[in-house]
């Protein structure tokens, strides 16, 4: 044998010694490396499941708000025909309302006012309480402080205009005068 064969020999032999040894762990690694892309693939496929699930759940949460709140804006424009109607009540005098030749017509206003609440109150508009209530920046809207010695400060003692709810969000805040201290 040469000299030179014999290197060759010896050089395929610690070759070979080196990839025997190196194939279980490239493998290994191998393995770890797919491993680790499949739970990467499995958290990007739960996290789009997520997120498709709340994309759903928030449709149809807008879906529903639409269906329940979509009168909201043509009962607001209804709201001024309420109170222009309960003023035109209040501002007929009791000599009118006892005479004959007005009370069918009293009647009448009085009758609509009523349908006119109970058509509210089966779309689920109410009005809101404020007189004797303590002011809730959420439902009133004080416009004028009033001094009293008989009411708490900050108690609602006057309602310039009433206020409404559509189920549970403010239709148009109750405009009101709270009582202050008597100076």
């Amino acid at each position: 044998m040469t000299e030179e064969s014999k290197v060759t020999d010896t050089d395929d032999t610690t070759l070979r010694a080196e990839t025997a040894e190196a194939a279980p762990v490239a493998e290994q690694d191998r393995v770890a490396e797919l491993e680790a892309q499949l739970a990467e693939a499995k958290s990007a496929v739960m996290y789009a499941q997520a997120e498709t699930q709340n994309v759903r759940r928030r449709a149809e949460k807008e879906a529903q708000d639409a269906k329940t709140y979509a009168a909201t804006g043509f009962a607001r424009d209804v709201l001024s025909v309420a109170d222009n109607l309960s003023r035109a009540l209040a501002a007929i005098p009791v000599e009118l309302k006892d005479d004959e030749k007005f009370k069918g017509l009293v009647t009448g206003l009085e009758a609509t006012g009523r349908e006119l609440d109970s058509v509210f109150a089966r779309h689920g508009i109410s009005k809101i309480v404020a007189l004797g209530e303590a002011l809730d920046p959420n439902r009133h809207q004080a416009m004028m402080e009033v001094p009293s010695a008989e009411a708490e400060p900050g108690t609602i003692v006057q309602e310039i205009q009433s206020g409404y709810m559509i189920r549970d969000r403010l239709l148009r805040p109750a405009l009101v005068g709270v009582a202050k201290k008597v100076d």
